[in-house]
């Protein structure tokens, strides 16, 4: 008789032990012969050396199918621990037509072709300015390029950061500390985050540092490498904010840069970053400019036809 201790990280234990410890019960049906008892994040088991190793063996890959898709269904559980090939419904369910899977086993893909695009042009180049109306998607699938670059360990951390511009209104005074005060710019940063990644992981990520969202001044003076750093609202920096922004580049780190030039709210003397970025920086090595239009907007129908009245109307 032997004792294994094997610990939960990574992970959510009630992910793995189910909705009152449903999905434990079912494991410990599979291994009769072992004494199993859970306790928050470690799993000890007690039995012979040969049923612990297969245990061991059936949790990792449980913990590994958990890591890559937030979720464990009740057929997964049962495919992995009788070790039977679960099939391809068909091509679109293959896993390398996945960017990642977000909270409770979402499959989050590119979906359009500029979003395709965007993932394919990661691959090669570590500067990627992604251009075009809203309702696009360009900040979510690069979130989600970031996402599945910390989950794979190509990088240490994310730091996502947007200028604090106004749209148009004017907030007046803010209460609240610096964070309160700058946490309706990020909202929208948070918000794909909590599709990607459970709350509780997510708040530990942001305390530890190892996710980041903060607004663009407190990039200067950084050297920012082994991340991958994404600017969002990249139309709304001024010609110094945005090399102030594009020097900070560190080694081993991916930089994107989203915005719509149609939307911008800096002052009318204010000349946009990104409009002089776009202009200077189109033929240099490394660098990819994907520009979104309206075949890409994913949002609600009518989202499209807006963009286009009011493209035509401007011209």
């Amino acid at each position: 008789m032997i004792e294994k201790t094997i610990y939960l990280e990574g992970i959510e234990p009630v992910t793995i032990y189910g909705i009152n410890n449903a999905n434990l019960d079912k494991i410990k049906l599979y291994f009769p012969k072992i004494k199993i008892v859970a306790r928050g994040a470690e799993i000890k088991a007690i039995g012979d050396s040969k049923e612990i190793m297969e245990f061991e063996e059936k949790i990792e890959s449980i913990i590994d199918h958990i890591q890559r898709k937030n979720a464990i269904s009740d057929d997964d559980l049962e495919h992995i621990i009788l070790s039977i090939e679960t099939p391809v419904a068909d091509s679109y369910d293959k896993e390398e037509d996945v960017l990642i899977y977000g909270n409770h086993g979402k499959a989050i893909r590119a979906k359009t072709i500029n979003q395709r695009k965007l993932v394919k042009e990661y691959k090669d180049n570590d500067l990627l300015f992604a251009i075009g109306p809203a309702g696009t998607g360009k900040t979510y699938t690069a979130i989600a390029l970031a996402v599945r670059s910390l989950r794979n360990k190509e990088i240490q951390r994310i730091i996502l950061t947007r200028p604090a511009v106004e749209a148009g209104e004017n907030l007046g005074f803010l209460p609240g500390d610096l964070k309160e005060k700058m946490d309706p710019y990020l909202q929208p940063l948070y918000d794909a985050l909590g599709d990607m990644i459970p709350p509780k992981k997510l708040q530990t990520y942001i305390e530890e540092g190892i996710i980041e969202i903060a607004p663009l001044a407190f990039m200067r003076g950084r050297t920012l490498g082994n991340a991958v750093v994404i600017l969002d609202e990249g139309q709304n920096t001024s010609v110094k904010q945005l090399k102030m922004f594009l020097t900070r580049m560190g080694k081993n780190s991916k930089f994107i840069i989203t915005g719509d030039i149609t939307q911008i709210d800096l002052p009318e003397r204010t000349g946009s970053g990104l409009v002089k970025a776009l202009h200077i920086l189109n033929n240099i090595h490394g660098i990819s400019m994907i520009e979104f239009d309206t075949r890409d907007i994913i949002r609600h129908r009518l989202v499209k036809y807006i963009v286009n009245a009011y493209e035509e109307n401007h011209e």
